[in-house]
């Protein structure tokens, strides 16, 4: 018999706002993330992209557990702050450095310009930060015999810092419980990243489902497509445009591009171009903080990618690499890059083409065939994002800031790239524990890859009990 139950106020119906809530017997309970929504999705109690208040009681919330900064996972903690939560807000040690950054941005693109009310937001914020090294356990809750909670962070090779989350719950005497909420759990070859690694067993997995219904090509693959892409644009007189996440997705390209480089500096790119001469933007000063973030924190790398620095290698800062910070840079660059057609890779947020200066650039090059969009990340339902992703191929349009584009340019997604693990990673996660949950719920994926994944899983495992929510 459970112990706990478990609700979510997030991510059920899509991959976005990720909010899950423990509730012990006694009524005491933890979150686990609080993020934003995006696109079309939306929750029970009625948050939503613009409706980002927290609809939910918080008086009995005794901590909340971070899994890793994305905006998905974090972004409405300003609101949740706001509520009135004063309860630590537990994450691993780079989280932790990253997780300030991604708030004050997020403070300044979706709710206030105010420097002074931005300052007192992160101010709290630091004060209930609690940095938990990985593999140690943390009591959250010592009520005797009768009642305990523990909490436990691993690495889940998803971005820098991402980790699962393990809760020991203690209920009545001699009974205990193993909760595990699996966060964004990483593929095995992520660049930059160990691969994450299951416990031996837990009674309750909470897991994502992203991409619960299809397998990523190998890494070696999808690199050679990135090259083939990028040749085809530069081909065509045109640039590769990436839309990608701040943190996680742009260190991981910038990594593949550097290897791409490096193995190709003297061979061709295009006609008169080696790849040697090739120009790679990134035009974020999130991005540009986060792969900063990334370099200081590089003891968190995985042992392949910390042997290149040693050789002398710099796979986030090498030499035909520039960020932009300012907007006039920025405004200048996409109206030179549309008018030219130089050859060059662009990457910048948002990921999902929800906002951010990668609008800029869609608005001026969508139109024009000479141009390449390269998606490598999912594209959540109702996003700008997934209507290029749908519509482009054939020739059709989406509307930005009120513009109907016309989509000539080509538009690719490789999905190899993604930092999510796909149905093969899923499955691996809980057929190697030795001692098998007794319930897996899935979340964080679109209803089609979570009837997927729960059909391998009752397949291989019809001791456990599968629910989707």
């Amino acid at each position: 018999m459970s112990t706990i139950t478990i609700t979510h106020h997030g991510a059920v119906d899509g991959v976005t706002g990720s909010c899950h809530q423990m509730t012990l017997p006694n009524g005491q309970s933890v979150l686990v993330d609080c993020g934003l929504f995006q696109g079309a999705e939306v929750s029970a109690d009625g948050a939503a992209a613009g409706r980002p208040e927290i609809g939910f009681p918080i008086d009995r919330i005794r901590a909340l557990v971070v899994t890793h900064v994305h905006i998905d996972h974090v972004g409405r903690i300003p609101y949740l702050l706001a509520a009135g939560f004063k309860g630590p807000i537990i994450c691993s040690e780079a989280s932790a450095q990253l997780l300030q950054l991604v708030i004050e941005d997020a403070l300044k693109v979706g709710f206030t310009r105010d420097s002074a009310l931005i300052a007192k937001v992160l101010g709290q914020l630091r004060a209930q930060t609690v940095a938990l090294p990985y593999k140690e356990w943390l009591t959250l809750i010592d009520g005797g015999p009768a009642l305990g909670l523990r909490v436990k962070l691993q690495p889940a090779g998803h971005i820098l810092g991402s980790a699962y989350v393990e809760f020991d719950v203690r209920g009545a005497v001699g009974q205990s419980e193993r909760v595990l909420f699996s966060g964004d759990l990483g593929a095995p070859y992520t660049p930059l990243l160990p691969a994450p690694t299951p416990p031996l067993g837990a009674d309750v997995v909470v897991m994502e489902s992203t991409y619960g219904d299809r397998v990523h090509d190998s890494r070696r693959t999808r690199r050679q497509r990135l090259q083939k892409l990028c040749e085809h644009a530069f081909g065509n007189g045109g640039t590769v445009l990436v839309p990608a996440f701040s943190i996680g997705r742009t260190q991981e390209l910038l990594y593949e591009l550097e290897e791409i480089i490096h193995r190709n500096r003297e061979k061709p790119a295009a006609k008169g171009l080696n790849w040697g001469e090739v120009d790679v933007v990134v035009d974020s000063p999130l991005a540009a903080d986060f792969t900063a973030g990334y370099s200081q924190l590089r003891r968190h790398w995985d042992a392949e990618a910390r042997s290149k620095v040693t050789r002398g290698r710099h796979p986030l800062d090498f030499e035909q690499l520039t960020t932009i910070d300012d907007h006039a840079t920025h405004l200048r660059l996409v109206e030179g890059l549309a008018r030219t057609g130089r050859p060059a890779i662009v990457i910048a947020a948002s990921g999902m083409c929800s906002g951010g200066r990668i609008v800029n650039y869609l608005k001026a090059m969508l139109g024009d065939a000479r141009h390449d969009v390269l998606f490598c990340g999912y594209q959540a339902a109702g996003t700008p994002g997934r209507a290029i992703q749908t519509y482009g191929p054939k020739g059709g349009y989406v509307d930005l800031d009120g513009q109907r584009i016309t989509i000539r340019a080509a538009v690719h997604t490789l999905e190899g790239y993604s930092a999510h693990a796909d149905q093969k990673d899923l499955l691996n996660f809980i057929d190697r524990m030795r001692r098998k949950p007794r319930q897996v719920r899935l979340v964080h994926g679109d209803e089609r890859a979570k009837q997927a994944l729960a059909m391998l899983l009752r397949q291989r495992h019809p001791g456990v009990e599968v629910v989707v929510p």
